[in-house]
C-alpha cells in the first residue's frame, strides 16, 4: 500500500535516541524495517534549526551534517519548523527559609510549527490521494483529531510508530495500528560513518 511517513524530528529525537549512541540514524531504512510490507513514496522529517551554547557548541553544524545525510533519500523532505524563545517567571526549584519556592526569571525555548505543520501535511496529501496509508512517527496526543479526520473523512488507514516505552491511549485508541521502535532498529539502521553524496562526502560527527 502506498505510505507517506510524518516524522516529528524531536519526539523521535527525546524519545529514543537522546543519551544513546544511535543519532546518526538512517530514517528511510528504520521506516522499511518497520514498515516491510509497505511502498514507501514519501517520508517528510519535522524539525526546526538548533542553535549552538556554551554549554553544547556545534550543535547546529552536527543537525546540519544530519540533515544533510537524512537528504541524500530520494523520498525524504525535510519541513521546517522553528524556536521561540522569551522570559517567563517560574518557581524556583529551590525553596527559601521559610519553605517557599520564589520566582525566578528563566529563558524558555520551545519549538514552533512542527506540529502543525505535520498535521497540515498528513491531511493535504491525503485529501490529494498520495497515500493509502499515513504512518506518523511521533507519541504526541495532539495529533489525535486528524487522525480522526483522516480516517473518518477520508477513508484511509493511519498508523502510528511510537518512539517511546509505550504509545499514547488517545493515539492508540484512534489509530489503524501501532508499531514500536526497539534498540536493535535503532543499532540496524544506522548511516555508514561516510557518506557519499552528489554534493560532497558527508562524515559522521565524532561528538554530539
Amino acid at each position: 500500500m502506498r505510505t507517506c511517513v510524518y516524522i516529528d524530528g524531536f519526539n523521535l529525537y527525546y524519545g529514543v535516541l537522546k543519551n544513546t549512541p544511535y543519532k546518526w540514524l538512517d530514517v528511510h531504512s528504520l521506516c522499511q524495517r518497520v514498515l516491510p510490507q509497505n511502498q514507501l513514496v514519501k517520508i517528510k522529517y519535522f524539525s526546526a534549526m538548533v542553535t549552538s551554547r556554551s554549554s553544547n557548541p556545534g550543535k547546529d553544524f552536527r543537525q546540519q551534517l544530519y540533515w544533510r545525510a537524512l537528504s541524500t533519500s530520494p523520498i525524504i523532505e525535510i519541513i521546517r519548523g522553528h524556536f521561540l524563545t522569551h522570559t517567563v517567571s517560574m518557581p524556583s526549584s529551590t525553596p527559601d527559609a521559610q519553605g517557599f519556592h520564589p520566582m525566578i526569571q528563566v529563558i524558555k525555548t520551545e519549538e514552533k510549527g512542527s506540529d502543525v505543520n505535520l498535521a497540515s501535511h498528513m491531511l493535504m496529501d491525503g485529501f490529494k490521494d498520495r497515500y493509502d496509508v499515513a504512518v506518523m512517527v511521533t507519541n504526541d496526543s495532539d495529533l489525535v483529531t486528524p487522525v480522526k479526520m483522516i480516517r473518518r473523512e477520508l477513508g484511509k488507514k493511519v498508523g502510528v510508530i511510537v518512539p517511546g516505552p509505550r504509545p499514547s491511549r488517545a493515539l492508540k485508541n484512534e489509530a489503524t495500528f501501532t508499531r514500536q521502535i526497539r534498540p536493535g532498529d535503532l543499532r540496524k539502521c544506522q548511516f555508514p560513518d561516510v557518506i557519499q553524496s552528489l554534493h560532497g562526502t558527508i562524515t559522521k560527527p565524532n561528538r554530539w
